[in-house]
């Protein structure tokens, strides 16, 4: 199966990227502002930080590094990058198996004497991450906490540029993911007087490494049934996009700003309509189950020849799912005519160095308790974003096929 063109015709829609008129129109201010340049990327295995790395290299910069705790995927992306045709590699290229709040990355910027641009994709991201205190601990210390030790050594070798990513989900938070993207993006934008600092709230990735679309693939592979919600609906982009939305925004945007893909709210689709697609695409067909267990029941004695597909579709009820997501919320200014394709978010609430601090230092405290409870961290945020509307229904997405 080609994914590409699955993706192209059935969850994207469109055959060209989104972003190509963009790039061809500011390519050589883009040029200017990698060629030559010293550039770190960190979380640089996953699919985002992966195509923003595709993204950047024909625009050669001067010296790469790349960084993730993921060896196994560090060492795929680079083998990737080295087996692809007509592709640029700056010989200063360097991989490591590294957590971003390591002191060795501190050595590695003095080593450099920093970088002209750095950009952080490294994020849990998954609503899936929230369950109990613990997961929800570990959650926030990788998206606001580790990021704080970060911002605090950029403070020392000041970037030209800084990115780091943010989601649709930190648009009026429900879950914790999201509240977490949107404190991180007061905690990065309270950095702005020292070095520019741009991020970007996109769609989901098509086909993202850990992703639903992904556990399809997964499935079919080991004969497994496919389960989807029928009442949430996203806008998505292609991998390929989500790479060149991060570099327009790191590289053209004017520090505080949220870029946006300019996406149309019927241009959303389910995770069911592209589940029965999919199958359809392979010549398969959807055989609706009423239960998870008839579902698994099915696939133990189906036949390869067997042209029906056991899936299993249902009303999500779990924590932290919204049926729609959005782009900028009220009170948020936006620019909708400088690209084709992007809106911008130019001027947004936000947090002052001292309350996101004090935020912090509650965050800090609460997990230093042996007994904290989840509870206790959803009041806090509550406190510190009051349009958090959490719902806690009491399932998590582990207890999901």
């Amino acid at each position: 199966m080609n994914l590409t063109e699955f993706i192209n015709k059935n969850v994207v829609c469109r055959e060209e990227s989104l972003f190509a008129q963009d790039i061809e129109q500011n390519k050589e201010c883009i040029r200017k502002e990698i060629e030559g340049k010293k550039i770190l990327v960190i979380g640089g295995a996953g699919s985002i930080g992966s195509s923003f790395v595709r993204a950047i290299l024909p625009f050669r910069p001067a010296t790469l590094y790349i960084i993730d705790l993921n060896e196994n995927g560090l060492v795929e992306v680079t083998r990737d990058l080295r087996s692809s045709c007509n592709l640029y590699i700056p010989h200063e290229y360097h991989s490591y198996t590294l957590d971003f709040a390591d002191p060795i990355l501190k050595h590695i910027f003095k080593q450099e004497n920093g970088f002209d641009i750095v950009a952080n994709f490294s994020a849990h991201k998954h609503v899936r991450s929230e369950k109990d205190r613990f997961s929800v601990q570990a959650l926030l210390q990788n998206n606001v906490l580790k990021a704080k030790i970060l911002l605090d050594i950029l403070r020392t070798y000041p970037p030209k540029h800084f990115f780091c990513v943010s989601t649709d989900k930190a648009a009026n938070p429900v879950n914790v993911m999201g509240a977490s993207k949107k404190i991180m993006e007061d905690l990065i934008f309270a950095y702005q007087d020292s070095f520019c600092v741009n991020t970007a709230r996109f769609a989901n990735v098509a086909f993202s490494n850990g992703s639903l679309l992904d556990g399809f693939l997964n499935r079919l592979q080991k004969g497994q049934p496919l389960a989807a919600p029928t009442d949430v609906e996203r806008y998505f982009v292609s991998p390929v996009e989500s790479g060149q939305i991060c570099m327009l925004a790191c590289v053209l945007g004017k520090g505080g700003e949220i870029f946006y893909p300019k996406l149309k709210t019927e241009q959303m689709k389910t995770f069911s309509s592209i589940c029965s697609a999919l199958l359809e695409h392979i010549g398969l067909r959807p055989f609706l189950c009423k239960t998870e267990d008839e579902a698994k029941a099915y696939a133990n004695r189906r036949k390869p020849a067997d042209p029906d597909y056991p899936v299993f579709y249902f009303e999500s009820d779990t924590t932290g799912e919204k049926p729609q997501e959005e782009f900028f919320v009220d009170g948020e200014e936006i620019d909708t005519s400088r690209f084709k394709a992007l809106g911008v978010i130019t001027r947004h609430p936000g947090k002052s160095r001292n309350d996101i601090d004090d935020f912090l230092d509650h965050l800090s405290s609460i997990f230093n308790k042996e007994d904290f409870n989840k509870e206790e961290v959803i009041a806090a945020i509550h406190q510190f974003l009051p349009n958090f509307e959490h719902v806690e229904k009491g399932k998590n997405l582990d207890q999901k096929m």
